[in-house]
C-alpha cells in the first residue's frame, strides 16, 4: 500500500482535480484506492459523488484516531456504481474499489501551525486501520499548516501540483524546501513523488517559459505527462463523474494522460530526494 499526499502551497492550481483524475485512473486500472479528503472545503468528496450516511467524516475520525474504525466509516464513491454499470470491470475481475474518507469543515480545527508531534500522528493512527487498499490519495489543503503536515507524516510520498505561472512555481520551490526540512525533523522516509504541471495552455509563451524553468529547477521530479487546461473539467466535476466515464474525445485524451501520470507517480522511487532545488530563473 502506498500513501500519497497531493499538495500545493498555492490555491487554485487544480490540486483536487489532479487528485480525482488520479483516482479515476486508479479505478479504471482496478487498483483498490482510498481517497482521504483532508481539505476542509471537501471538494474531492463532492466530485467523487459520495452519499454519506451515519459514517464519521475524516475530521471526527481524527478527533479520536485510535477509536476510529476506518473500515466502518469510509463511503464508496458514486463512480464505482457507474463503472460497474458501464461494464468497467473485466469478466471475472474483483469488484472495483474506490472509497472516500469524507471531508468536512470540522478538520479545520487541526489546520494550525502549532501542532505537536502527537497531533501530527493522528492521520497515521486512522490509516493504521486501512485494509485491502493498494493506494491511498490524500487531498491536502493549500497550506503548510497542521493538516498538510499531518498528511505528510502519514505518507510515503508527496506529489506537488503547480501551474506554469510565476507565483505557482515560486510556491512549489518553497514547498520542496519545506519537504526537505520536514523529512529531517519528522519523516525521514518521506519522498517527493514528483511535480504535476497542471492546466498547461499550449501556445502560451509564458507557460512554455515556466515549464522550461521548472525543468531546470526540479529536473526529473517534473512528472510526465503535463495536464493541459480542460475546458469541460468543471462540467465533469459538477456532474460528479469520473473523467474515464465522460463522453467525448477530449475526456478520453485526458483520461489517457492520467493513466500515464498515475503509472509514473507510482513508479517514482524518490531517488531525487537529496537533489538540491536550483534557484528560479529570472527574465
Amino acid at each position: 500500500m502506498q500513501v500519497v499526499s497531493i499538495s500545493s502551497l498555492k490555491g487554485g492550481v487544480g490540486k483536487t482535480s489532479v487528485t480525482t483524475g488520479l483516482a479515476s485512473a486508479a479505478l479504471a486500472a482496478g487498483i483498490p484506492t482510498l481517497v482521504v479528503d483532508l481539505d476542509p472545503h471537501a471538494d474531492a468528496s463532492t466530485a467523487l459523488g459520495v452519499r454519506p450516511g451515519d459514517q464519521l467524516d475524516i475530521g471526527r475520525m481524527l478527533k479520536a484516531p485510535r477509536r476510529a474504525r476506518l473500515a466502518d466509516n469510509v463511503v464508496p464513491s458514486g463512480w464505482v456504481e457507474r463503472a460497474s454499470t458501464n461494464g468497467g470491470a473485466p469478466a471475472g475481475a474483483a469488484a472495483p474499489v474506490l472509497d472516500v474518507a469524507v471531508g468536512s469543515a470540522y478538520t479545520g480545527i487541526y489546520d494550525r501551525p502549532d501542532l505537536g508531534r502527537r497531533d501530527l500522528r493522528r492521520l497515521s493512527a486512522v490509516l493504521a486501520g486501512a485494509q485491502n487498499y493498494e493506494l491511498i490519495l490524500v487531498d491536502c489543503p493549500p497550506s503548510l499548516n497542521g493538516l498538510t503536515r499531518m498528511a505528510w507524516s502519514a505518507s510515503d510520498k508527496v506529489t506537488l501540483v503547480a501551474e506554469p505561472g510565476l507565483f505557482s512555481v515560486a510556491g512549489t520551490e518553497r514547498t520542496m524546501r519545506a519537504i526537505q526540512l520536514f523529512r529531517q525533523e519528522f519523516a525521514p522516509n518521506l519522498s517527493p513523488a514528483g511535480i504535476v504541471a497542471n492546466r498547461v495552455r499550449t501556445g502560451s509563451a509564458e507557460h512554455t517559459f515556466r515549464l522550461s524553468e521548472m525543468e531546470a529547477m526540479f529536473g526529473g521530479l517534473l512528472l510526465d505527462p503535463h495536464i493541459p487546461e480542460q475546458a469541460n473539467w468543471q462540467q465533469i466535476q459538477g456532474a460528479a463523474h469520473s473523467i474515464h466515464h465522460w463522453p467525448g474525445d477530449s475526456a478520453k485524451n485526458a483520461a489517457a494522460l492520467f493513466d500515464s501520470l498515475l503509472a509514473n507517480l507510482l513508479a517514482a522511487g524518490g531517488t531525487e530526494t537529496a537533489a538540491p532545488v536550483r534557484e528560479r530563473v529570472h527574465r
